[in-house]
């Protein structure tokens, strides 16, 4: 039987594994199937990763230069831009992005396209799994369909001759305590043998393996992770916009309300949310809700919240400038930080972006420095063509204010106090700098 071949393939590490998308939910995985001792099928159709791959050069840095070098010069794996490398795994992950389109609706166009592909070269006995965060329904409404369709070539029924699941990717980039074999692994497939399929494979690579009652409940439950943070923030970005007229730090608020053992956990406000999951997943969750006619109040209120910050800072930095008689227009602005979070390079819906927009809107002249990110990348909806700058007493002094966006750690942020005129601190960055000489002004 086919799921008999499948579990016994999982569980004794020999399976020949597909995934398709090397980013940054897909090269973890590849660590740890390739880890567990499966041989690792890489794909994209960014065919420069994969020479990168293939020459042991890394590309991601939150994942360090020996996991490049390691897979470069192992037998197991094998980087390609060639579906057809697939056709012979046992199990094949999903790892493709799913973004939003210009009004905030689901772009599943990659799940489609990858899913269509797999379609390909289906072949019995197959265990395909998605793992890239959708609303729920989509894995069993539109990628069951799709692989339906292809296996009626070979009489396959799903659950019996394919099986399909959704686990949630758990990645949390640039996090050093803890990586994906110690995530634990919810699954969630099309039927119960779907499910089971999809534990074994996991459970050969991954710590603990939660099975739920389908793949429905795993969707929504990654939509409520991240839903519960944007929300969350979204109460702390609020309270510090009333509260700093008050007179009231929020950080030592949230400082003061952690010392609670039970019942309160912190979040911490900022310039904006960044990331591919936070700014992105409620609304996958919104979309659907609107789908059956129901209202999501606290997930829309939240957004609104969340994507006016950029212009709070903008409006702490335009009265700290006035109050220096200075305007915005014409002034020099350095941003520190343009990632969305400290201390990797990944810059997908940094906050950066669209601060840069609008100072730049309103006549500023503006630079950055961020030791992990050379140059501002291309995004869908900025065109913003910087380079980082090097970070030293000269750059302080040629501008007017600093902009700290991300506090990544290895920004000297005593030279910033000694050396700046005007802070504008989004990240209580400064906290810890002794008697700075700069006027800081928390955002």
């Amino acid at each position: 039987m086919p799921l008999r071949r499948l579990l016994t393939a999982f569980s004794s590490r020999q399976a020949r594994v597909g995934v398709v998308g090397l980013g940054y939910v897909g090269l973890p995985l590849v660590r740890a199937m390739h880890a567990a001792g499966h041989a690792v099928v890489g794909f994209d159709i960014d065919s420069a990763k994969i020479d990168l791959l293939k020459a042991g050069q890394g590309y991601l840095r939150h994942l360090g230069d020996d996991l490049f070098t390691h897979l470069a010069a192992s037998h197991r794996f094998t980087p390609t831009s060639d579906p057809r490398e697939l056709a012979t795994c046992d199990a094949i992950a999903l790892c493709v992005p799913t973004p939003l389109g210009p009004h905030r609706e689901p772009d599943l166009s990659y799940v489609i396209n990858s899913t269509r592909m797999v379609a390909g070269i289906l072949r019995p006995g197959m265990l395909v799994c998605l793992e890239s965060t959708s609303y729920p329904g989509t894995t069993r409404d539109l990628c069951l369909p799709i692989l339906a369709e292809a296996a009626g070539t070979f009489s396959g029924n799903v659950g019996r001759d394919f099986f399909l699941v959704f686990s949630p990717e758990r990645e949390d980039p640039g996090r050093k305590d803890i990586q994906t074999h110690q995530i634990p692994r919810l699954v969630g497939g099309i039927t119960t043998e779907c499910t089971q399929a999809g534990v074994a494979f996991y459970a050969s690579a991954v710590e603990r393996v939660i099975p739920v009652e389908s793949a429905e409940v795993a969707e929504a439950a990654k939509l409520l992770e991240n839903t519960y943070r944007a929300v969350n923030i979204a109460l702390v970005n609020e309270l510090k916009t009333i509260l700093t007229p008050m007179g009231i730090d929020i950080w030592s608020v949230i400082k003061a309300a952690s010392t609670k053992p039970f019942g309160f956990h912190p979040f911490h406000p900022g310039p904006g949310l960044g990331g591919h999951c936070i700014p992105i997943d409620p609304y996958y969750l919104a979309w659907k809700a609107r789908e059956i006619g129901r209202p999501t109040r606290f997930i829309e209120l939240a957004g609104e919240i969340n994507h006016a910050m950029p212009n709070y800072v903008l409006s702490r930095l335009a009265e700290a400038l006035n109050a220096d008689g200075k305007p915005l227009r014409g002034a020099k602005i350095l941003i520190l930080g343009i990632a969305y979070k400290p201390d990797i390079d990944d810059v997908r819906e940094t906050p950066a972006a669209p601060i840069i927009d609008l100072l730049a809107d309103a006549g500023a002249e503006v630079s950055y420095h961020d030791p992990h990110v050379p140059t501002f990348p291309s995004m869908r909806r900025h065109a913003i063509t910087l380079a980082s700058r090097p970070l030293d007493r000269a750059a302080l002094l040629d501008h007017d204010a600093v902009v700290i966006v991300t506090n990544h750690s290895g920004i000297d942020y005593e030279l910033v106090g000694r050396h700046a005129g005007l802070v504008i601190d989004t990240r209580d960055a400064m906290a810890n700098v002794t008697a700075p000489a700069a006027r800081v002004i928390k955002a």
